[in-house]
């Protein structure tokens, strides 16, 4: 009942997720699921947890798996925290570094979950407009903010930032944390996490939904100043202090340890997206340069509009994401899956684009 409701519920606007369609013949492109299965040394991994492990709790510094990212990455265990997806991570930062501050900046197209976050934890926002070719402007973010967050590659445009731009915002931008959101960075964008020993102030979060097929477990990492971390792990430990389950560790470093299968499904999906972004600028579309697994196309120069050809594509169950605000009402989400489920796409497409030709 809603009387027993805190006013802050009612002032709530939740994260609203992609469609999550069941059954056969739903060519699922809606939510940037990686198309490929995890590496088999993952589902080796799972299958070596035992009784005796599930009954005890985790350890609640996910050492091993530290470890595993600070190898992979060049760090310090001291600077990488891990937790319950990205998502997770976000959160915990947003309440150990924007709280109680002067406004914190983000991009007005960009992640949907930012605002969310800042109406939970009572975060003044100021967004920052993108550029007409809808990069992120960071000259326009300015020095008063309580902090600057934005995604690298950009969701849901897919545009990526060079790391040498995100070094010049940090060089003038000193009185606040910087969160590079790099959830999609394992698809061809340059990564921040070599700055972190330069930048005490940069947080680089990163996710093992995308480029580790392991979405279905929730695991997410950032990258920073050891101060930064152990900010971070003490709002984690004011909530709860074993986040991460035991399963979800042996499989994260699992997926870190094999490299080959990482690189070989990486170059699938950026095959795939090549290959998608040349078949619908063939057909009409504007593509954005991508550089994460999914492309923002518009149907601008066909004869359809882009709510269109969502209504559709969801009709005959191919499923994207599509959002009917300004300025991107025009433009369609794609995420790259299979070629076999790219085929499907292209085939459903041509149907609508001939259906009132």
């Amino acid at each position: 009942m809603t009387r027993f409701h805190s006013p802050l519920v009612d002032r709530l606007h939740p994260y609203v997720p992609g469609e999550q369609r069941q059954g056969d013949g739903v060519t699922k492109l809606n939510t940037n699921e990686n198309p490929y299965p995890p590496s088999p040394q993952v589902m080796e991994a799972i299958s070596s947890v035992s009784g005796n492990d599930l009954r005890r709790y985790p350890d609640p510094e996910a050492s091993t798996l530290c470890e595993a990212l600070a190898d992979y990455e060049g760090v310090s265990a001291k600077q990488v925290y891990v937790s319950n997806g990205s998502d997770e991570t976000l959160g915990l930062a947003f309440m150990a570094f924007f709280t109680d501050k002067a406004a914190l900046q983000y991009p007005s197209v960009s992640y949907s979950f930012y605002p969310v976050y800042c109406e939970l934890f009572n975060i003044e926002t100021k967004t920052i407009e993108l550029n007409k070719d809808f990069s992120i402007n960071l000259d326009a973010f300015t020095n008063e903010a309580g902090g600057i967050c934005f995604p690298n590659p950009n969701a849901p445009t897919g545009m990526a930032l060079g790391v040498d731009q995100i070094e010049r915002l940090l060089q003038r931008y000193t009185s606040g944390v910087v969160l590079v959101d790099e959830a999609y960075a394992d698809f061809g964008a340059q990564s921040a996490i070599g700055l972190i020993d330069r930048y005490p102030n940069l947080l680089v979060t990163r996710t093992f939904s995308k480029g580790r097929s392991l979405a279905g477990m929730r695991i997410g990492a950032a990258f920073g100043n050891e101060a930064l971390i152990a900010a971070i792990a003490a709002v984690k430990n004011s909530f709860n202090s074993y986040p991460l389950d035991a399963i979800a560790q042996v499989a994260a470093a699992a997926s870190i340890a094999d490299e080959t299968y990482f690189q070989t499904c990486k170059a699938k999906v950026v095959n795939t997206r090549e290959r998608l972004t040349d078949a619908l600028i063939e057909r009409g579309f504007t593509v954005l340069p991508s550089l994460a697994n999914f492309i923002f196309a518009s149907p601008q120069q066909t004869d359809h509009s882009a709510s269109e050809l969502f209504e559709y594509l969801n009709q005959h169950n191919v499923l994207v994401r599509y959002w009917s605000k300004e300025p991107i009402q025009d433009w369609l989400r794609i995420s790259i899956g299979t070629e076999e489920e790219t085929d499907q796409l292209l085939s459903v497409l041509d149907m609508a684009l001939s259906a009132s030709s």
